[in-house]
């Protein structure tokens, strides 16, 4: 997700409309503009190299990369409910960006420093005996070797699950039954502590920053001003942007491109830390230009400040202990059942999933017992949008996890058969998109309106469903055309990607605005802080799904293309189909929920 559109509270007190000096908005909008711009730089180029990072350099498991991918993406939109209240309480919002800029600047700096000890070493467990691995070649021509008795032998997992050990001929040497190979990774401790602690740094960091940059950009209008919705579309066009540049830089100094190796996973690291201390930078240093934004509530004791940066600081150990237990979760035995699937969850699954699953219907409850009749059915409108929301990021966010490992393994990268790009760099074209269609969109969406055709808020939802299931089915009709080596074409993956974002342009745009316009006006933060927790399961639900499309790899390279290929069709043609499915359900319930919403629109 390149970003939610609108998915930030702008709820700050108004301060004036400032002096139209820049593209006839207040001039104090282009130093907000680039501060956002680069942050999200630093963290959308550290996201683009994050799934491979894990896989190839540390050598988790596919199930490992997965679930902590979508951990810590999930967190990332919890923290900022509880970064926006420090703000509002204590800090103010310009003292709340700066705090978090400094802890992502050294979020990211860590992460670079954790991958200068080398890469994991290879082994495989075969029956019970360990084996050292090692991996030759570059690119497809990568192969997986250990040495049993003497003998050089060939890695190549099967589709019955089992593993053969093959001779240079290509005979087979060995067949190892299906379970009897594990592959894992020799990690140095110190490297894993630095990864975990760098991502738990931005995490916290993130909770300050996010939601507290777009308050001072609300706060830049007088309330009414026109230029407001204008003025928060220039604003989030920085963000794309800053994603769009990223994703291409940070995968480039880190793996390189073509036949250029790149200089190191610490280099991408290191210009997503560069990009994120030159946002804090121009924030820090900003001329005065941002005097009276911002600042701190008048009824708020300057001396507990401390308190709240200890806090912070305090919490950074709490982020790296739900990572740490989202990395030793072990899947339940076959025949577990739900309960057995629930007691295993790690515990921000028990966290989120609990939390998410008491505040429905709690809120439900009280909407009934508070509210009137027509109040109650508006929260039931809004309580069914928010739930399908979650489906749909839940599926859009394979971006980051399943669907690099994909074009990572079975992607063609070749780009007109002139160069080739990386895994990593895919990401860029759900921003690239977003660039080139939101203006369509917004034209579009004003015509129909004009015309009174624009379609209600639950057919957007709806058509997004469809749109994003229609992407995946996309891909899966693209496998068919795999050449010999499994692999399928850049352009296939293209085409997914421009479907989602038009699929995203559907939803994100009008989400938190359905949020404030259904809710009771007493409850309206409480729902605001369900529909970000909305998102965050959706992002743990995401890493849960692409676990289904773990496969055996060895030294961080699947053993058969095939078997990969076939895996991953087979989980994002059944996703297509039940988000395709979905979709129709809430388009055909549209008519109902636009009864219930009472005109809003």
């Amino acid at each position: 997700m390149t970003e939610p559109l609108g998915a930030t509270i702008d709820a700050a007190p108004v301060k004036g409309s400032g002096d139209a000096s820049w593209f006839g908005h207040p001039a104090q909008l282009a130093r907000l503009f680039t501060t956002e711009a680069m942050e999200r730089f630093g963290y959308y180029g550290m996201r683009a190299l994050l799934t491979l990072y894990l896989a190839q350099h540390f050598l988790f498991s596919d199930t490992t990369t997965t679930g902590l991918y979508g951990g810590f993406t999930a967190l990332v939109y919890l923290t900022p409910l509880i970064g926006g209240m420090m703000a509002d309480r204590f800090l103010g919002s310009k003292r709340s960006v700066k705090f978090g800029a400094i802890l992502m600047s050294l979020g990211y700096a860590i992460l670079c420093f954790s991958s200068t000890g080398g890469a994991a070493k290879p082994y495989a467990m075969i029956e019970g005996t360990r084996y050292e691995v090692t991996v030759e070649g570059s690119g497809e021509a990568r192969k997986q070797y250990v040495s049993d008795q003497g003998a050089t032998l060939r890695i190549k997992g099967n589709e019955d699950k089992t593993v053969s050990l093959l001779r240079e001929d290509g005979s087979e040497a060995r067949r190892i039954a299906a379970g009897g190979f594990e592959a894992g990774g020799e990690r140095n401790p110190l490297y894993t502590f630095l990864l975990i602690t760098g991502l738990a740094f931005v995490t916290v960091g993130n909770g300050f920053f996010k939601p507290n940059i777009s308050t001072i950009v609300g706060e830049l209008y007088e309330q009414g001003d026109r230029r407001r919705d204008a003025g928060f579309t220039i604003f989030y066009m920085g963000i794309n942007l800053g994603s769009l540049f990223s994703q291409i830089l940070c995968p480039l100094l880190a793996v390189g491109m073509g036949s250029w190796g790149g200089l190191g996973w610490w280099a991408g690291f290191a210009l997503a830390a560069a990009g994120m201390a030159v946002s804090w930078l121009l924030f820090q240093f900003d001329g005065g230009k941002l005097d009276g934004y911002g600042e701190r509530p008048a009824d708020a004791n300057p001396s507990r400040d401390m308190l709240v940066y200890i806090g912070a600081v305090l919490a950074i150990p709490l982020a790296y202990l739900l990572f740490a237990n989202l990395m030793a979760y072990v899947k339940p035995p076959e025949g577990s059942g739900l309960v057995g699937y629930i007691m295993s969850l790690p515990i921000m699954g028990k966290i989120m999933f609990g939390t998410f699953l008491v505040a429905i219907p709690g809120i439900l409850l009280w909407s009934w017992q508070n509210g009137d009749r027509r109040e109650f059915e508006m929260m039931v409108a809004a309580i069914v949008l928010i739930t399908f929301n979650t489906v749909f990021w839940t599926l859009f966010e394979q971006a980051g996890s399943s669907l690099t490992l994909f074009a990572d393994r079975n992607t063609d990268m070749s780009v007109f058969g002139l160069f080739s790009i990386t895994a990593g760099q895919t990401q860029f074209f759900n921003a690239f998109f977003i660039v080139v269609l939101a203006p369509l969109f917004s034209m579009l969406w004003g015509a129909l309106a004009r015309r009174g055709l624009e379609p209600g808020i639950p057919v957007k939802f709806g058509v997004a469903l469809v749109g994003v299931g229609a992407g995946f089915l996309f891909l899966v009709w693209g496998a068919q055309f795999a050449d010999a080596n499994y692999k399928v074409g850049l352009w296939w993956l293209a085409g997914l990607y421009m479907i989602h974002s038009m699929a995203e342009l559907c939803i994100s745009p009008v989400g938190l605005s359905m949020v404030t316009k259904l809710s009771i006006a007493r409850i309206v933060g409480l729902m605001m802080g369900t529909w970000f927790l909305s998102i965050a399961v959706a992002q743990y639900v995401a890493g849960v799904v692409a676990q289904f499309a773990s496969v055996e790899t060895v030294g961080g390279e699947v053993t058969n293309l095939k078997v990969s290929l076939d895996t991953y069709v087979g989980v994002f043609q059944t996703i297509g189909e039940v988000s395709a499915v979905i979709g129709l359900v809430l388009l055909a319930l549209s008519v109902p929920l636009k009864r219930l919403m009472h005109g809003v629109k």
